[in-house]
């Protein structure tokens, strides 16, 4: 391989000559193909929010004169112009991406004006390209009015035969209004559209003051506004984090109307839906709830399934779709009776469908220096901002080469008409006309071949009072763009103009309400009392009414014993944790009654596969625990930090390779210190207030300095009174308390090694007090 010609491997040289590591040239080609998928495929490019294929597309379209007014023609013949001059590409990929820029309900404002079937928002696929036809839409115009005016560089197609425009000159901020979508390599990039009056307002407030207040931004873009309208439901403040870190997740929702009917009956409508949402898929969620399926791997319905079916038919009769050409979006939604509550109605449905869900935001794109990142909204504006001035100042350059090219032209030819007689003789008498009249009348080249291409009807004396007409507008004309260019406030006056008449032209009202509510959550009704959590050492799991029962009159399977009896409230949860330092939560009311041997928790959770199931706790959301390892690391936390609403739990605890979990340790009111006891008898006292508390989770710090192979064996917390061993003494099993002046010698520092337990009972036990 030619090394020196690839010009950008290191790889080491031989005797024979240049050579290159596999480990070299593999890693080079992957990042060869990294920056080709985020430049040329996935990621958009900020100055005029398009991919390559869809600027590729609208400049085939645009050289096809496939204007607004022009006649559609084939999409096939469309796609064939853009595969043979500049992409050259699957013929599929470039249909799809054409089809997602004619769809108004993927795009804010689309540049293509489909004729035929271009799929729907339920997913349908478009119809072949050779049925369908298309043109650009008017509002396209933002995008290529500008194209031939010197704003752009054009660079050579994929084999050098044509021209196409590196970027297109935009006059509005295309990549927020249309939005983004794409998946790169290492990146991803998710943009939801906005309202055209809205950015362009922020765009001229910005121009205006540059160092505009964030709170007076958002109040010009208050969030996004999506095709389908719906609503937003997010705070004010989690969308202008989002704006402002470039990252985050919108919470949106369907919108919906009460149609009242005879004899006192309702339905509910849904007429507009969240982005990702489409009337199929709720028809889809609702036949999985009222008639759900086995699981795999499952014998019967889990309580969950067999709870929300029962939930779902108790409320809900019939559901229909009746959407179509009279609306867009129309599902219907008749209740059980019309006694029903309708809030409850609601929010039933929106917990258990996509009628409310979560956009993701993402800002990366392309920037103007080349380079893909993640963006704020405000520099995504001022950015953008940059580039338009760019482009308006190299379009106000051209426009004044081309003034004062008419200029010099009009100039030469004022010279015939003041020496029309002159210039004739000159012409016929001599052998080079060109040069003769250049040395008669200092004219330039450009001026003298002008001349000897000009009709004799031009020499009339109208078409003198013509030339000396356009000569004084050019010279105006010429004033005025020289201007601009000395004058940046002259510029930015015109910037602004041109975004005010664009929003003025292509503007429109809002679609997206944007009214925070608080997201639907499906609440079961539970009786708050006081219930025992049996828990075997197996991992199976039930409940019995009341607290104080004797937990050695419970029976369990064969090879199974008891873990823990958990005294909490049927409203508190149960969390598990699994040996990879995973949580899972169980609500303790849906747990099966004490008469027979419960059910496993693997039946109420996804455990994740290789793991298992190690300790499980219940209580109120405030009770405190210590989570460690036997490596001797550890954090406080609170069972709220615990629980999660994913039936796959979330990552909690980090554990090093061959770490073990600790059994949690609960934490009460009168707890003041931690008593650590490990496998070599090194004993350490420390106090609570050294623990680190973690609301998030993860590793925690050192609170026993262990020397290997030793780890922490039990664990106890403690308040004033002591703390209490169980141990043999004299043969007898003997329970003593540790006063706090027998603990004094064993008091240290956290991450302190502790001192060999001297106490006269054997193998003790510490139990928390």
């Amino acid at each position: 391989m030619d090394t020196t010609q690839a010009g950008l491997f290191d790889g080491p040289a031989d005797d024979e000559g240049d050579s290159l590591t596999l480990a070299n040239y593999a890693e080079q080609a992957y990042l060869d193909y990294a920056v080709s998928v985020v430049r040329g495929r996935a990621l958009p490019d900020l100055a005029d929010g398009q991919k390559p294929v869809q600027r590729r597309i609208l400049y085939a379209m645009d050289a096809m004169g496939l204007g607004a007014n022009a006649k559609p023609v084939k999409s096939a013949r469309v796609v064939g112009d853009v595969l043979g001059k500049y992409h050259p590409h699957g013929d599929q990929a470039t249909y799809g991406a054409m089809v997602r820029m004619a769809q108004d309900f993927s795009l804010r404002y689309p540049l293509v004006d489909g004729q035929g079937n271009f799929g729907s928002r339920d997913g349908d696929n478009a119809a072949a390209m050779r049925y369908t036809e298309a043109r650009l839409t008017p509002f396209s115009r933002v995008l290529l009015d500008e194209l031939d005016e010197g704003t752009v560089d054009f660079i050579p197609n994929y084999d050098g035969s044509q021209k196409e425009p590196q970027l297109l000159p935009a006059r509005l901020p295309v990549m927020l209004l249309n939005g983004a979508s794409g998946i790169a390599v290492g990146m991803a990039t998710e943009i939801p559209s906005h309202n055209l009056r809205e950015i362009a307002a922020a765009c001229v407030a910005l121009l205006k003051n540059p160092k505009l207040a964030d709170e007076d931004l958002l109040a010009l873009v208050p969030g996004p506004d999506f095709a389908g309208g719906g609503q937003i439901i997010s705070s004010s403040s989690d969308i202008a984090h989002i704006y402002n870190t470039g990252r985050g997740s919108i919470k949106a929702r369907a919108r919906w109307q009460f149609e009242e009917m005879a004899r006192g009956q309702w339905q509910l409508v849904v007429t507009e839906l969240p982005p990702g949402a489409s009337s199929q898929t709720i028809l889809e969620e609702i036949e999985d709830r009222t008639n759900p399926k086995v699981k795999a791997g499952k014998k019967s319905l889990t309580n969950e399934q067999q709870q929300t079916k029962a939930l779902m038919l108790g409320l809900l009769d019939a559901v229909r779709d009746e959407s179509g050409k009279q609306a867009s979006v129309r599902l219907v939604f008749e209740p059980k009776t019309s006694r029903i509550d309708r809030d409850e109605f609601v929010n039933t449905l929106l917990a258990q469908t996509s009628l409310e869900g979560g956009v993701s935001v993402n800002l990366v794109c392309i920037g103007t220096d080349g380079r893909p990142g993640q963006r704020a909204l405000r520099q995504v504006l001022v950015d953008w901002l940059g580039y338009r001035t760019i482009t308006v100042t190299r379009r106000t350059q051209y426009r004044l080469d081309k003034v004062t090219d008419r200029i010099h032209v009009l100039e030469g030819r004022m010279v015939v008409y003041l020496n029309v007689d002159e210039v004739i003789h000159t012409i016929r008498e001599s052998d080079e006309p060109r040069a003769a009249l250049m040395l008669r009348f200092q004219l330039s080249e450009r001026q003298a071949e002008d001349i000897l291409e000009m009709r004799l009807r031009q020499l009339a004396r109208l078409e003198g009072f013509k030339i000396e007409k356009e000569l004084n507008e050019q010279k105006d004309e010429q004033g005025k763009l020289t201007e601009l260019l000395a004058n940046p406030s002259s510029l930015k006056r015109l910037i602004i103009k041109e975004i005010e008449a664009d929003a003025k032209q292509y503007g429109d009202d809002r679609r997206t309400l944007i009214e925070t509510a608080e997201r639907a959550v499906l609440e079961t009704r539970v009786v708050d009392e006081p219930v025992t959590v049996l828990v075997s050492q197996k991992g199976w799991l039930r409940s019995r009414q009341g607290h104080g029962h004797d937990a050695s009159q419970f029976g369990f399977k064969t090879g199974d014993a008891l873990y823990a009896a958990i005294e909490c409230r049927s409203i508190d949860n149960l969390v598990a944790l699994s040996s990879t330092g995973r949580v899972y939560t169980v609500a303790v009311s849906s747990l099966p009654s004490s008469r027979g041997d419960g059910q496993p928790i693997t039946s109420m959770v996804d455990v994740e596969h290789g793991a298992r199931i190690v300790h499980m706790m219940a209580g109120a959301e405030s009770q405190r625990y210590v989570l460690g390892t036997q490596s001797g690391y550890g954090f406080m936390t609170s069972l709220k930090d615990l629980t999660t609403r994913q039936r796959a739990g979330k990552q909690f605890v980090t554990l090093e390779p061959g770490d073990v979990l600790l059994r949690p340790l609960a934490l009460h009111p009168g707890h003041t210190s931690l008593a650590m006891l490990s496998k070599k008898n090194r004993f350490l006292v420390v106090g609570l207030t050294e623990l680190k508390a973690l609301s998030g989770g993860g590793r925690g710090t050192i609170l026993m300095k262990l020397d290997a192979p030793d780890v922490i064996a039990q664990w106890a917390a403690f308040g004033p009174e002591g703390l209490t061993a169980v141990g043999v003494y004299r043969n007898k099993e003997t329970e003593m308390l540790l006063s706090p002046t027998e603990l004094e010698p064993y008091a240290g520092k956290r991450a302190s090694k502790g001192k060999v337990l001297a106490i006269k009972i054997k193998q003790p036990v510490f139990k928390s007090t």
